[in-house]
């Protein structure tokens, strides 16, 4: 049991921006630590090398002047006190070797390492290697001398050697007086760092209080003035997200409510009729008593069926529509005549006038089809008996256009606004609910569409619904 709550606990890694922001702030400065130590390793080793090539280089220089040619040989001049001072350091000894190539030794150490094989001669240049004595790394200077004649040319090699323990010895002293600044720079960096970072996320730590500390019904805005932009932007969009639930919230209270009080009417009406017609024993006013009846129950019918479309074409379904290529003229066809049979039983002409090209916009067939007969039942209800209702669609543009055009009493300018309200109905006569157009607009704003209220001379009423055509 213990074992299963222990995996059922067990989720995703908690990640923290605090160690995200160390990371991505320290990572760089210990990379460029070690980079500057190794750039100042070498550039000390270098700069080391350059200190020993020139003491080497008058080294060879010097010895090379106290060999000079005599006769068919050389004479030497080199002094014991010289050789003395050459070889008086242990740690930092000088080796040097006077031979005359391809290898015969005349004076010095015979063991120094020699010229590399690829190495070009220059007379009078001298040039630089690094060799093996031993176990000891020198560093050699070599100079290549001409101490016979024309006729006999004789070449004359001088080396002088010297280990590079002080070489290394240099290159670590310059190491360690730049490290130990680096790293206390680096230490003091790094604290900087660690408290820049959290007085910088303490905005961050004061929201999730907010966030946290409110109660759920609590959908006020959320207070930061104060705080880095980053942050503010953030509160900002938490504040937009809680105005939306806060207006959804409301629309859904206040629908409810008047789903509520125009439910209670037809009902309450509902209940009267039937309990009167429970206590008439005459058949004619029984009769007369349960058409009553039915007119309030198709009333109330109706009115729930409106609620149910009205939700449907809510905001917060927007995600559940279902999208697919419709045609638009034979939607509007069969429509209309769905339409017909209470046309006529209303004494209205409704005609349908569609051409023959196809007109696809992208849309939800079930919404369009609830629009559709919203707009055709609106214009039946209220142009009133021998009123004429066409229903139209033509292209305009990269436009859909379905028009209702009726010749009833219109709409009055001041109500036009109010219309598209829930439960409005004006001063317009008729049996309705007030929720006709307010589901054309809610279904027409899913779509990315237009309602356009337009007055027809003499009278009557062009309700216009501009839909986008779907791209090729």
């Amino acid at each position: 049991m213990t074992q299963r709550w222990a995996k059922a606990n067990l989720g995703p890694r908690k990640l923290s921006l605090r160690r995200l922001l160390l990371i991505w702030l320290l990572l760089p400065q210990l990379v460029l630590w070690v980079a500057g130590a190794w750039v100042s390793y070498n550039v000390a080793l270098r700069y080391a090398n350059i200190a020993i090539d020139r003491s080497l280089w008058q080294s060879s220089k010097a010895l090379a002047r106290q060999v000079q040619p005599l006769g068919g040989g050389l004479y030497i001049d080199f002094p014991k006190a010289a050789q003395q001072i050459l070889e008086e350091d242990p740690d930092d000894r000088v080796y040097y070797m006077v031979s005359t190539p391809p290898g015969r030794f005349i004076l010095g150490n015979r063991n120094l390492p020699p010229v590399p094989s690829r190495q070009s001669v220059h007379l009078n240049d001298p040039f630089f290697y690094d060799g093996k004595l031993g176990s000891l790394t020198v560093r050699v200077a070599a100079l290549y001398l001409n101490y016979g004649s024309v006729k006999q040319p004789q070449l004359l090699l001088v080396q002088v050697a010297k280990g590079v323990v002080a070489r290394e010895e240099l290159a670590r002293e310059i190491l360690y007086a730049t490290v130990v600044p680096l790293s206390i720079l680096m230490g003091l960096t790094s604290v900087l760092v660690w408290s820049g970072i959290s007085r910088g996320l303490n905005p961050l730590r004061r929201l999730r209080r907010q966030v946290e500390n409110r109660n759920p019904q609590d959908l006020a805005p959320i207070e930061l003035h104060s705080a880095p932009d980053e942050v503010r932007s953030l509160a900002e969009a938490l504040n937009a997200l809680l105005g939306a639930v806060n207006h959804s919230i409301s629309v859904q209270r206040r629908f409810i409510g008047d789903a509520a009080h125009q439910l209670r009417t037809p009902l309450a009406g509902l209940k009267s009729q039937t309990e009167l017609a429970m206590q008439e024993t005459d058949p004619a006013q029984l009769r007369e008593r349960l058409q009553r009846v039915h007119t309030s129950a198709t009333r109330s019918i109706h009115l729930v069926n409106q609620l149910l479309t009205l939700a449907r074409a809510e905001p917060e379904q927007e995600h559940a529509l279902l999208r697919a290529p419709v045609e638009l003229g034979k939607l509007l066809r069969e429509v209309t005549a769905e339409a017909v049979p209470r046309a006529l039983q209303a004494g209205v002409d409704l005609g349908c006038e569609v051409g023959t090209e196809a007109v696809h916009i992208a849309g939800n067939s079930a919404l369009l089809r609830e629009l559709l007969l919203n707009l055709i039942d609106n214009a039946n209800r209220y142009v009133g008996q021998n009123g004429t209702v066409t229903v139209r669609l033509r292209r305009e543009g990269d436009l859909a256009v379905v028009e209702v055009e009726d010749d009833g009493p219109g709409i009055a300018e001041a109500d036009k606004e109010r219309v598209f309200e829930r439960f409005y109905r004006g001063v317009q006569t008729g049996n309705g609910c007030g929720l006709g157009l307010a589901i054309v607009q809610e279904i027409a704003r899913r779509h990315a569409a237009e309602v356009l209220l337009q007055d027809v001379v003499p009278h009557g009423l062009r309700v216009q619904v501009r839909f986008p055509l779907e791209a090729d």
